[in-house]
């Protein structure tokens, strides 16, 4: 099918990388928005390398960067052929800072074009690809990668994305562009600025201006950004608290239930009416898996939806193939349980995670895992007494976090979601003394829409089944939808 204007499916940016590039591109060769996640995406690319290339995908996008120079040093540093010794460390990447290296810059504007260059490859489908508002000092690099490889979407959630279009219009422009950093403690944010021209060079290519979607829990921050045309997205996915990933947490005090888990209510239900009379196009996101949810959005007013959990489960995600096909056959049952942790994040935002065996969401897994932060890219910026800038997590060793100034209460029960996430795509970290980092799997609370396919589809399922699946009750009832 040929690609739409405005996307019916929005296939979630689930990271790290379980939204890769495979799996993006076949949503785009379906009509649809296929989208990356570009969440530590230096990482990912860079133990790629260290992998060997496996298929070689990686050092042929490298092969289209517009600057050979800079995509040379970033193979020189991380390509390993025949890929690592087995239960060697990977070489690690700079960690996240108000004054990055050139070296990790060029590392993350090369590792986004490429996610996002090979999901678009050979088609005229739509890409997109997610960022995360919290992770604030990866953003102007690894959006600079991204509109270099020509991104039609970006996608934001986890915070209040209000300067993102204008990154986008600066960018596009060819000029400087910058975000705020919050640091603790600051009196002012601090702010982080990119210069593509003095990176890259004085022939800088064109760089197309995407779209621009806010991800969004409620109507009033979706009123909020609509009002100024220097903040307004270009539309908004509107995304319920049953949704995988990082939730927004309920509005008023927190409140928890007997499995300790937040009690939301109708407060925190957006008012759709609201939403549509804003005059931006809007996607419903959490629980609208299922072919009737998908036809029920477009009557309430929707573009269409964005959907994640059964695409997760998709053949052509980064899920390893152990983590997939445990999750299918739990599926034969009851379904896995999945749990909203109101701690395991170190953002202190709620987050969905799938109770397996074998994952950190076993107490005694999670116990045994010697608690260190050496990815960090949830590590939040503080100011010292004597005004110097240092970087702490929660989930980073509790003296250590003490001796920052961190709070007791902060560390109970936080995950280390970046060596988890991870995992969950076979790039897990192989410590010194042996130690095998174990994987964090979250997926959507609503599993229906995976129960009702893996009853189709008893061998497992692919992107394409999914749309066909998704759309069918649209196309059924209004076939002029979808371009043929």
């Amino acid at each position: 099918m040929k690609a739409i204007s405005l996307p019916t499916v929005i296939q979630g940016g689930m990271g790290v990388a379980v939204s890769n590039w495979s799996l993006a591109r076949e949503v785009a060769l379906g009509g649809q928005l296929g989208v990356v996640s570009g969440t530590a995406l230096d990482a990912v690319v860079a133990r790629r390398l260290q992998d060997g290339d496996v298929g070689g995908h990686m050092r042929r996008a490298l092969s289209n960067f517009p600057v050979s120079e800079m995509a040379a040093r970033v193979l020189t540093r991380y390509f390993i052929a025949g890929g690592r010794q087995a239960g060697k460390p990977y070489l690690a990447v700079p960690k996240l800072s108000l004054k990055p290296t050139i070296a990790w810059q060029e590392l993350s504007v090369v590792s986004n074009f490429a996610e996002v260059w090979l999901a678009k490859e050979g088609h005229v489908g739509l890409i997109g690809i997610n960022f995360l508002e919290k992770v604030q000092m990866a953003t102007p690099a690894a959006l600079l990668g991204a509109m270099l490889a020509d991104v039609d979407y970006v996608l934001m959630g986890a915070g209040v994305p209000r300067e993102i279009p204008r990154l986008l219009n600066d960018f596009a422009a060819g000029n400087q562009g910058s975000v705020s950093v919050d640091v603790e403690g600051a009196a002012e944010p601090f702010r982080l600025s990119l210069d593509p021209r003095e990176l890259l060079g004085q022939n800088l290519p064109p760089l197309k201006r995407p779209k621009f979607l806010a991800i969004v829990s409620a109507d009033i921050l979706a009123t909020y950004l609509a009002r100024d045309e220097a903040i307004r997205p270009d539309g908004f996915v509107v995304e319920g608290h049953l949704a995988g990933g990082h939730n927004a947490p309920p509005r008023g005090r927190l409140t928890l239930d007997d499995e300790q888990e937040p009690i939301y209510g109708t407060r925190d239900e957006a008012n759709l009416a609201k939403i549509a009379a804003l005059g931006l196009p809007f996607w419903l996101a959490g629980a609208y898996g299922r072919p009737e949810q998908v036809a029920q959005a477009l009557v309430s007013g929707a573009a269409g939806v964005q959907v994640g959990t059964v695409f997760a489960l998709c053949r052509e995600s980064g899920l390893t193939d152990e983590l997939r096909n445990e999750l299918w056959t739990q599926l034969d049952s009851a379904g896995p349980v999945v749990k909203t942790d109101a701690l395991a994040s170190p953002t202190g935002f709620p987050f969905k995670v799938a109770q397996i065996v074998g994952t950190l969401s076993d107490g005694d897994l999670y116990s045994e895992r010697p608690r260190l932060c050496d990815l960090g890219y949830l590590r939040t910026a503080f100011q010292r007494p004597n005004g110097l800038v240092g970087y702490r997590c929660p989930s980073e060793p509790v003296p250590v976090y003490l001796k920052k100034g961190g709070e007791i209460e902060d560390t109970v029960g936080r995950q280390c979601l970046c060596n988890g996430l991870m995992a969950n795509i076979g790039l897990e970290q192989h410590r010194l003394d042996g130690y095998v980092e174990p994987p964090l799997v979250t997926l959507g609370s609503d599993l229906e829409g995976a129960r009702e396919l893996r009853d189709k589809y008893p061998l497992g399922w692919g992107a394409g089944e999914v749309l066909s699946w998704l759309l069918s009750q649209v196309i059924a009832e209004n076939p002029v939808l979808v371009a043929g």
